[in-house]
């Protein structure tokens, strides 16, 4: 068993204590972690969730509404941090990850264009959809735009992950299975990514200093 894997087990079973504890308060529960970057992924809590529907221990529109409402929480407390807190932080440590005030111009740019679509399609996407919320406040992003297209992203979201247990059975966990690999995917494209960013950052700094 790899070390990756263990720490998956880990968070599983300590998602599916909180579910047989607090019924569908632990949905909520889990689900704001998941929204705020806790590392408590929905492939654990959502699949399980409809398994226990199938076993007729759940409401499927109660664990839905239970969820939505945990990761519009989650999501909102994340926004402000981000909204409230982002600049500073950017200004004060920026230097040492490479970010700079232009980067959140850019950033408040992007989400004044397309932070409807960005923000949605974000929620279905294992990985990004931890961080969104607060790339969405540091962008400054209308909190009425960013609370009705988190809600509708992650409500898709939870029902897929809740359906996809139901049909399993006592197979559920089949779901997080698959997701696993491709979270690692995604990471690696994050990766990747911010491998690029930083290739771009000191191209910048280098094309403006020789100016």
């Amino acid at each position: 068993m790899s070390f990756l894997t263990e720490i998956f087990a880990v968070i599983g079973s300590f998602a599916l204590s909180t579910i047989s504890l607090l019924g569908y308060a632990g949905i909520f529960f889990l689900m704001m972690l998941e929204s705020m970057v806790v590392p408590v992924p929905s492939e654990f809590v959502m699949p399980f969730a409809g398994f226990l529907v199938a076993q007729g221990s759940f409401n499927f529109i109660f664990v839905i509404i239970a969820s939505t409402l945990g990761s519009i929480t989650g999501s909102l407390i994340f926004y402000y941090i981000g909204k409230t807190g982002g600049h500073r932080l950017v200004e004060k440590y920026g230097k040492y990850v490479l970010v700079d005030t232009e980067d959140i111009k850019k950033t408040e740019e992007w989400f004044n264009k397309r932070g409807e679509l960005t923000v949605f399609i974000a929620r279905l996407v294992p990985v990004v959809r931890h961080l969104i919320s607060l790339i969405a406040g540091i962008g400054k992003m209308n909190v009425k735009k960013f609370t009705v297209y988190t809600i509708l992203g992650a409500t898709i979201w939870n029902a897929i992950l809740t359906y996809l247990g139901f049909l399993l059975g006592q197979h559920w966990d089949e779901v997080s299975q698959y997701l696993e690999g491709l979270d690692i995917v995604i990471i690696i494209l994050i990766i990747i990514g911010c491998l690029y960013f930083v290739y771009r950052h000191l191209a910048r700094a280098k094309k403006n200093k020789a100016k």
